[in-house]
């Protein structure tokens, strides 16, 4: 029984899991999307999401903890400078899974593990709520002025639509009191 075990063993050592683990970390701070099997993507969230929180801190102590895991100094400074930095706002939550396919060979479940975009996350209110795709909120003026834009942009679109309208049924009012309403035509 496995009870109160946490963790997959993957069918390998310890060494061979943390070494493992250690490349696939680099490699998810480097090109920010790794393509890997489904267990293997959720055990190295939770070690990714542990290593941010780590460069939000920024200190010393948490460089040297992280530096234990990414071994790469140019990564680690990629880490604690650019990834850190852009989830200064966001409590949580840096990466996401996304299941794919069948790997081909075996038959294995795959998916892609990224960094996600930089900002505050926007949920979801009420039972139908839309979902706008809009550059991240990062403060309230910054929401303010995009709401304006948006109001700005629809407003011109609304207008042309109108007169479209207005012109459409005029050529219908034309075109029937020009039409004599006699019998067929053509005879």
């Amino acid at each position: 029984m496995r009870h109160r075990k946490q963790g997959r063993k993957l069918g390998r050592t310890k060494a061979h899991r943390e070494a493992m683990f250690r490349n696939l970390v680099v490699s998810l701070f480097e090109h920010e999307r790794v393509e890997t099997t489904d267990a293997k993507a959720k055990e190295l969230r939770g070690i990714a999401e542990r290593l941010i929180t780590k460069g939000k801190q920024g200190t010393l102590h948490a460089r040297r903890v992280a530096s234990r895991w990414v071994r790469d100094s140019k990564v680690l400074q990629k880490l604690f400078e650019d990834i850190a930095g852009r989830y200064t706002e966001r409590p949580g939550g840096y990466t996401r899974v996304m299941k794919l396919r069948s790997r081909r060979g075996d038959n294995a479940p795959l998916s892609i593990i990224e960094l996600m975009p930089a900002g505050v996350p926007v949920f979801k209110t009420g039972k139908k709520a839309d979902v706008a795709e809009a550059a991240p909120v990062t403060s309230k003026e910054s929401f303010e002025e995009q709401a304006v834009e948006a109001v700005a942009e629809e407003a011109p679109a609304e207008e042309a639509l109108a007169e479209e309208a207005v012109e459409a049924v005029a050529e219908e009012e034309s075109s029937v009191d020009g039409e004599d309403s006699g019998g067929p035509k053509g005879d």
